[in-house]
């Protein structure tokens, strides 16, 4: 398995910017699809993003797709969410995850295998 690690997170107003990272340890950060996910409070956990494992192919879900672009850098073993037009509703935990699944469009939760401890976004008014 791979051990993944968000930052990037932080407070910022509607409208603003942010790049979350995670960071994967382990030398098969390559072989993995990647993920992003978020959780409101008193939400479930929703897809955001995934990228294949040769950033050849990116999935973005519809609330956001126009203002989030996911990204990797193997050589970094680091996959990016980059987060413009930020909107209250964005508020959530962030968390990036790790897949042997190919992404083909709106991923589960359950398609994925590794987890971050998530990262806090919060957008105000």
């Amino acid at each position: 398995q791979v051990q993944l690690v968000e930052s990037g997170g932080g407070l910022v107003q509607a409208g603003g910017s942010l790049r979350l990272s995670c960071a994967a340890s382990g030398r098969t950060f390559s072989s993995y699809a990647m993920g992003w996910f978020r959780q409101a409070p008193g939400k479930e956990r929703e897809f955001v993003a995934a990228i294949s494992w040769s950033g050849s192919i990116t999935y973005c879900a519809d609330s956001v797709k126009g203002r989030f672009t996911i990204s990797r850098d193997n050589a970094k073993n680091t996959v990016y969410l980059q987060m413009n037009s930020l909107k209250p509703e964005d508020t959530a935990v962030y968390y990036c995850a790790a897949t042997m699944i190919k992404p083909s469009g709106l991923m589960r939760s359950s398609d994925f295998g590794s987890w971050g401890p998530g990262t806090q976004v919060t957008v105000s008014s």
